[in-house]
């Protein structure tokens, strides 16, 4: 069985994990740097993860390098019957990932099936790329003078990817950066490692050729080395506004093609004509499913009206009977916080707020979890009466925190939306399709859903924020993913009949 995929509860001793460069497991250096990987739910440790210097991160980026020039030659078609391969094998081992998922990040595993699937349908649409990679053609631009225009590959992609969706969010960049051509070097994150690693098995035995696909597991030092490299042409990254800030500028200084996606305060507008069960409802799976680690969680609810008394009345009354423990239970439906730190960090959160003025309708601490004592659990807060100079309203928890904000009006509530430094995702609830547009088209957010909480687009679009929530020209994945890992060329060409011409001392026009 692969070192990835062993439970450490049965076993004597936690997993080691390293890399995997050339289609093979890479131990990490000898007296190297490691991390813990925990089970979140017991807290025990699950793996010592090896942390890559930047010698081993670069012989990664020389096995993608080597590996570029043939699988840039690899016929479309035939890239593409390889990804059908993987499509079939992620599939067949559905059930397996999402467990790995559950293991090391904690959320249910009916979430984590629910990961893989979301990333599953990149892998499907990346299976088109010869339909997605065709040009344009122009017969008799001049005088039996044709143009064309063709996509190729960049050559070595890296990607760098959160602890919050360990499949879905890798799945996002390299299958269609590969099914372009290009080869790819992904640092997953350090908390979460093994379904990243079990993803590049996979793909190998799709019949993958050697290091066209990489992984290297590590922290900062990694990262540097795959944002400096000369090798590396461009850089995928999502996570926190600190770091894509970071990832975009530092990537950029070097010459690099760069998407960072950011954080989040994604807004949810509730106005007085919405179904107030629907919306609670809508807001409960959006605020608290697996436990608010979502870039696109709902953390702020902007009521318009006299509908928020019955709303938050109505959200206390259910995250009463919230149920919270183990992601492997199944009646479970919300599991831990994936650290020990971030745990903490969220609750010095509910402190902030309840100094800054906040109305604490629903603490998370007092939230029993029966045999959980020593695993990482909040339970679901609310706050009411949240101002917008709060911490708790600028700032991105992410956590199982939600924060209640009242409003007059649908213009009040554009403004506050818009003068947010973040814009990745936002909704609205109302039976009013007048307003619904309105706030469609004015709001300042890269996705907007219109009674639906999550507006997280499918395959064949593309993913990405606005303001904060993004550095960078292009979202991920769909058809700006193609644009992204893919540079254009247009071809013009001439046979002449006969002579060799004269010399022409002017800009070529077309005649």
């Amino acid at each position: 069985m692969s070192t990835a995929t062993v439970d450490p509860r049965l076993s004597p001793s936690p997993l080691a994990l390293g890399h995997f460069i050339e289609g093979e497991h890479v131990a990490g250096a000898p007296g190297g740097r490691h991390g813990t990987v925990y089970d979140p739910a017991t807290g025990t440790v699950r793996a010592r993860v090896a942390f890559a210097n930047a010698d081993e991160t670069a012989v990664a980026i020389a096995a993608a390098k080597a590996a570029a020039p043939a699988w840039a030659a690899t016929p479309p078609l035939k890239r593409a019957r390889i990804l059908f391969r993987y499509k079939e094998l992620i599939e067949q081992h559905h059930d397996e990932l999402a467990r790995l998922i559950t293991l090391e990040h904690g959320k249910v595993l009916s979430d984590a099936h629910g990961e893989v699937t979301r990333g599953l349908e990149v892998v499907e649409f990346a299976c088109g790329i010869p339909q997605l990679l065709k040009g344009e053609f122009s017969e008799n631009v001049g005088a039996g003078i044709d143009s064309w225009s063709l996509r190729q590959p960049l050559g070595v992609c890296a990607g760098i990817t959160p602890f919050n969706f360990p499949a879905m969010v890798p799945l996002w960049m390299f299958p269609v950066a590969i099914a372009c051509g290009n080869t790819f070097v992904l640092k997953p994150s350090e908390k979460d490692p093994s379904c990243p690693l079990r993803l590049a098995e996979l793909l190998t035995e799709a019949g993958l050729p050697a290091g066209v696909f990489n992984v290297v597991n590590g922290d900062r030092e990694a990262v540097d080395t795959l944002l400096g490299h000369p090798d590396v042409a461009a850089v995928t990254f999502v996570g926190s506004t600190p770091v894509a800030e970071h990832i975009h500028r530092t990537a950029s200084q070097h010459g690099k093609r760069v998407q960072a996606l950011g954080g989040a305060k994604n807004h949810m507008v509730v106005m007085p004509d919405a179904d107030v069960e629907l919306a609670a409802n809508a807001l409960l799976g959006a605020a608290y499913g697996s436990a608010g680690e979502r870039c696109m969680a709902i953390s702020v609810a902007v009521t318009v009206g006299g509908i928020a008394d019955p709303l938050v009345a109505s959200l206390q009354k259910k995250l009463a009977t919230l149920r919270v423990g183990s992601g492997l239970e199944s009646e479970v439906e919300m599991g831990p916080l994936v650290t020990r730190e971030h745990r903490d960090k969220v609750r010095g959160y509910l402190d902030i707020g309840v100094a800054e003025g906040a109305k604490l309708i629903v603490d998370g601490r007092q939230h029993a979890v029966s045999n959980a004592q020593h695993g990482f659990f909040l339970g679901p807060s609310l706050f009411d009466g949240v101002r917008r100079d709060m911490r708790i309203y600028r700032e991105e928890i992410f956590g199982p925190v939600l924060a209640i904000v009242r409003a007059g009006s649908l213009a009040e509530v554009l403004e506050l939306v818009n003068t947010h430094e973040f814009g990745n995702g936002t909704s609205i609830f109302t039976n009013d399709g007048r307003a619904a547009r309105e706030f469609a088209h004015g709001v300042a957010a890269g996705m907007v859903g219109i009674n639906v909480p999550i507006p997280v687009p499918m395959a064949f679009h593309s993913f990405g924020g606005w303001k904060r929530s993004l550095f960078g020209d292009t979202h991920v994945h769909g058809p700006e993913g193609v644009r992204f890992y893919t540079r254009l060329k247009t071809v013009t060409s001439r046979w002449p009949t006969s002579g060799a011409g004269t010399a022409e001392f002017v800009m070529p026009t077309m005649k």
